[in-house]
């Protein structure tokens, strides 16, 4: 099992937090980005850099995500996709996709783009705070017990 992160938007106290564990269980870690990221140099966590581009680390990560594995994207199309090929997807701010409810996130996703098509301010999302960070090791520290 192995833990692919859409780096690019992973916040870098999120990526801490997947280091400590990765250091602390030897669990297989890979970052996947369009720029090169600092890593900690260890055989268990690895960088894949793809070509900038549209959707080009999601699909590095698809290409190469095997079932059970987890993702860790915000990308809601991402974990779609990566439910549908029988892995597990987790936001960094702590909320794990379900099949149950990624196509309400998928539609909401879609009504706040045609919000902000049509000239109305949604917002951007709030800053990641303590209990995003708590709820995000919870679910990593649950997956990784799990293997």
């Amino acid at each position: 099992m192995k833990i692919w992160v859409d780096a690019d938007a992973c916040p870098g106290v999120v990526k801490n937090i997947l280091f400590r564990a990765a250091d602390r269980t030897r669990v297989a870690l890979a970052m996947v980005a369009n720029h090169p990221i600092k890593i900690p140099q260890r055989n268990y966590i690895t960088f894949f850099q793809v070509p900038g581009g549209f959707d080009e680390a999601d699909n590095r990560i698809l290409e190469l995500l095997d079932k059970g594995d987890l993702v860790i994207t915000s990308d809601i199309r991402l974990a779609a996709q990566v439910l549908e090929k029988e892995g597990h997807a987790l936001n960094p701010r702590g909320h794990l996709y379900s099949k149950e409810s990624i196509q309400e996130q998928i539609r909401m996703r879609a009504f706040k783009e045609s919000l902000r098509d049509s000239g109305i301010d949604t917002g951007g999302p709030a800053a990641i705070n303590q209990k995003n960070l708590s709820n995000f090791a919870n679910h990593l520290n649950k997956w990784i017990s799990n293997i």
